[in-house]
């Protein structure tokens, strides 16, 4: 079971000229029948979650978003992100971060974020399935297997969007758990590397300073969220991988 991402990973390399990405994911499904991957089914489904996405589908029912908006969509760097519209600009953007959000709460309501947009790209940052706690962190390789299943969503569902997996950002406040983190963050750049329409962001070089401790301007008090100067660290690197695919 430990190496199945390894499997995965090596199948989708080969799967660019022989097998779709869905097709891989069915063959190797009984590897995963064990692990969160398998079903997507939020333990906060229904609950913890459901104001937030009804006030993203109301959002959805009053506003005409332009076909060139930017889906945004993640956990609570996404949804603390106030200068994202002035960051973006001239791009329109759409807002969907819920703070605390997991990778399996993003596959529970992906239908309800995205049906309703058309974005020429989603930018794509959650980095709460390794926090520290034992009881719930998941492997690197199973939180990978849920990005694998939202890029394939994206890909299968919204053949002209372009997916940007951007890396999970290195905090003192999770500094216990970094090694875990950085191995997620490299199996997502192979993810990356894996599958057309799907771009890695590469951050933590920007965020770690000389001695491999995060820089502490960067975030907030917390030492978890980003500080408006991390925002704009992070809107540089962002727009830098955006903006080529958004001036074809």
């Amino acid at each position: 079971m430990k190496n199945y991402y390894t499997v995965l990973c090596r199948a989708m390399k080969h799967s660019r000229s022989q097998w779709p990405p869905a097709a891989i994911f069915c063959l190797l499904f009984p590897l995963l029948t064990s692990s969160p991957v398998a079903g997507f089914e939020s333990p906060n489904s229904g609950r913890q979650w459901e104001s937030a996405i009804e006030s993203f589908e109301r959002d959805d029912a009053q506003t005409n978003y332009p076909a060139n908006a930017i889906l945004f969509v993640g956990s609570s760097s996404i949804r603390l992100w106030e200068s994202l519209a002035d960051d973006m600009a001239p791009y329109p953007v759409i807002q969907r971060g819920f703070g605390g959000a997991k990778m399996v709460d993003v596959l529970a309501y992906k239908d309800r974020i995205i049906e309703a947009h058309t974005p020429p790209a989603i930018v794509l940052f959650v980095a709460n399935d390794i926090t520290g706690n034992s009881k719930t962190d998941l492997s690197p390789a199973r939180a990978a297997g849920q990005f694998f299943a939202f890029a394939d969503y994206v890909l299968r569902q919204k053949p002209e969007t372009e997916l940007f997996i951007v890396e999970i950002t290195p905090t003192a406040s999770r500094l216990d758990v970094w090694p875990q983190t950085m191995e997620l963050n490299n199996q997502l750049s192979k993810l990356c590397e894996s599958l057309d329409r799907v771009t890695f962001i590469p951050t933590r070089h920007l965020f770690l300073a000389a001695d491999g401790k995060p820089l502490r301007e960067l975030f907030r008090s917390d030492q978890l969220h980003l500080s408006p100067l991390g925002y704009r660290v992070w809107t540089k690197q962002i727009r830098a991988f955006l903006d080529p695919v958004m001036q074809k």
